[in-house]
């Protein structure tokens, strides 16, 4: 996914980059059992475009790590591990007709097209249940999930978080903020 927003990173922001994600993908070998750093650094050389979307996920808070290989294309799933909702995506409601509808009090942004403008995806709740089996994700926040179309027609949209040991799945109103919700995102490289 390419947005209009994307720029080529230079150089030497994307060596500091790389040395940052192959520091956290090895410090973190559990969340991504016999996989290589060769072999993604392979990939992100070979997609050089996404390194982009990994420097803003970077950027914003989000700790970008590998959590994931799908077999049937080749591509490593980066998925923002940061302990709690990226700091730098919180305080958005969820989208774009959500944010219209705000006719005061609106947040500076809606999170799916600040994703969209980072080239990456909300999580969706099968996603979201997975990452919280590598580690304790969302214990302080929470984090917008995608949402289903005939929930969000209603005026709603879901969240996540991690508490009592436990995932929990909740419904807000679409046009909600709060300080300590925000987005995880996902990019397939």
């Amino acid at each position: 996914m390419t947005t209009q927003y994307q720029k080529p990173l230079l150089p030497d922001q994307r060596e500091a980059l790389l040395r940052i994600l192959q520091s956290r993908f090895e410090k973190n070998m559990s969340r991504h059992p016999g996989m290589k750093w060769p072999d993604v650094l392979a990939r992100l050389e070979a997609g050089a475009e996404k390194l982009w979307s990994l420097h803003e996920m970077e950027r914003t808070g989000g700790e970008p790590d590998v959590a994931g290989f799908d077999a049937q294309t080749g591509e490593f799933i980066f998925v923002d591990c940061t302990a709690e909702s990226p700091a730098g995506r919180r305080s958005t409601c969820y989208d774009r007709e959500a944010w219209e509808s705000r006719k005061e009090h609106r947040p500076e942004q809606n999170a799916l097209d600040m994703a969209a403008a980072m080239g990456i995806e909300l999580l969706t709740e099968a996603q979201y249940r997975s990452l919280q089996k590598l580690g304790k994700f969302d214990t302080k926040t929470s984090s917008w999930i995608q949402t289903p179309e005939a929930i969000r027609r209603l005026g709603g949209a879901l969240f996540a978080d991690f508490r009592y040991d436990t995932v929990f799945v909740y419904h807000n109103g679409a046009s909600s903020y709060y300080a300590a919700r925000g987005f995880r995102g996902m990019l397939r490289v």
